[in-house]
């Protein structure tokens, strides 16, 4: 399992022109789901984010968490993410788990953001989704559990 965060002022998602999810200040994250991935990948993962000091406090350091910031996360599933261009042009997604045992993980790891006190807003699920953000910083994280 992998993510991409990246902090944002405000995020929109919209699918066939249509708004689905819209976030304040936070987080948007990537989340790819490799084959054989778990649910305890998905609560570690969850801890990380919700845990993950990436926002300025007053003197200026990144020392605060989506959490201590009241920041929301809008949370987009990703298998892009294991796509592998080692062997030409077009990538590979052979390690990108099957959708059918993805969705649950996906779904879980949003669980387990908002157990810990985090808004969570969704992306649809194998949707083409069309996304708006406008980031700050910018900074962006990548992590693999």
């Amino acid at each position: 399992m992998k993510f991409v965060a990246q902090r944002v002022l405000r995020a929109r998602l919209s699918v066939d022109g249509e708004l689905v999810s819209e976030i304040g200040h936070g987080l948007v994250v990537y989340l790819g789901i490799r084959a054989g991935d778990n649910t305890a990948q998905a609560k570690k993962c969850a801890d990380k984010l919700a845990a993950l000091r990436i926002f300025e406090d007053e003197a200026g350091k990144m020392n605060r968490s989506v959490m201590d910031v009241g920041g929301e996360v809008l949370l987009v599933s990703q298998f892009t993410l294991y796509g592998d261009c080692g062997r030409g042009n077009r990538p590979s997604f052979t390690e990108a788990e099957r959708p059918e045992l993805a969705r649950p993980l996906y779904e879980a790891v949003g669980w387990f953001l908002e157990g810990r006190g985090v808004p969570v807003k969704y992306g649809v699920f194998g949707a083409d989704m069309r996304i708006e953000q406008e980031n700050d910083g910018p900074v962006t994280i990548l992590y693999e559990i």
